[in-house]
C-alpha cells in the first residue's frame, strides 16, 4: 500500500510495519529535523518529508492508500490534569483542536483507509473513539479488533529512557536529544502498530476482492 505515517516522530508504530523494508512505498512526515534524521536512519527506504503534517495531511489526504496520524497530545493528556490538581500550578493551555479537524476531515472527505491516534484525554471526548488500547485512543474508518495484546501501560507511564528502549525495541544511545525519554514515550507500541496496518490490509483486500 502507499502509506502516509503523519507526525512520525522516530518512527514506533511504524517499526514493524515492513520486516523487509520495502513491503509498501511509505512517506513520512516529521517537523522537528533532528527526530527527521533518527527517523531516516532507522527507515532508508522510507520518504521522509520535513514539513507541518498538519497542512501536508490536507494538501496530500487524496494521494495514499492508507494514512495513520498521531497529532501532539500534550495538551489532551488526561497526566496534564493530573499535574494541575496536584500542583496547582500548572499554567493551562488550550487542547490543540487540530486533533478534531483531522478526524473530520478524513471521515467525511477520504474514501481510503485511514486512522488517527491520541492519548487519553482529561475531558470526554468531542468524537468519540471506535478503539481505545491502553493510553491511546484511535478513531478510524475501518474495524480494528483487539486481540491479545501487550500494551506495557502502567509500565510505560513510569519507565525511564533504559526500560522505555527496551519496551519499544528502539536504541538512542547513539543520538543527542534535548527529552529523550519523551520521544520514547511519543511512540505508539509497534505491536499496536503492526496490529492495525494488518488489519487495514485486510480490509483493502476485501474493498479490491484481493486474495
Amino acid at each position: 500500500m502507499k502509506i502516509l505515517n503523519l507526525y512520525a516522530g522516530i518512527g514506533g508504530n511504524r517499526k514493524l510495519w515492513t520486516p523487509k523494508g520495502d513491503e509498501h512505498d511509505i512517506t513520512a512526515v516529521e517537523l522537528d529535523p533532528k527526530i527527521a534524521k533518527i527517523y531516516q536512519d532507522f527507515f532508508p527506504k522510507d520518504k521522509v518529508i520535513v514539513a507541518d503534517a498538519h497542512q501536508y495531511l490536507l494538501d496530500h489526504f487524496k494521494e495514499y492508500d492508507f494514512i495513520w496520524s498521531s497529532p501532539p497530545c500534550q495538551s489532551h493528556s488526561s497526566f496534564r490534569q493530573n499535574i494541575c490538581v496536584r500542583f496547582r500550578g500548572t499554567k493551562p493551555e488550550y487542547p490543540d483542536m487540530k486533533l478534531y479537524q483531522e478526524i473530520l476531515l478524513l471521515k467525511y472527505n477520504q474514501t481510503a483507509l485511514w486512522i488517527v491516534e491520541n492519548v487519553k484525554p482529561y475531558y470526554q471526548p468531542f468524537i468519540m473513539p471506535n478503539l481505545i488500547l491502553g493510553r491511546h485512543y484511535f478513531w478510524s474508518n475501518f474495524q480494528v479488533e483487539i486481540n491479545r495484546i501487550e500494551f506495557h501501560r502502567d509500565k510505560i507511564r513510569i519507565a525511564q529512557i533504559p526500560q522505555l528502549q527496551k519496551i519499544h525495541g528502539i536504541n538512542l544511545s547513539k543520538y543527542k536529544l534535548e527529552n529523550k525519554r519523551q520521544v520514547l514515550r511519543n511512540c505508539v507500541l509497534p505491536k499496536i502498530g503492526l496490529h492495525i496496518l494488518n488489519f487495514a490490509i485486510e480490509k483493502e483486500k476485501t474493498l479490491f476482492n484481493i486474495k
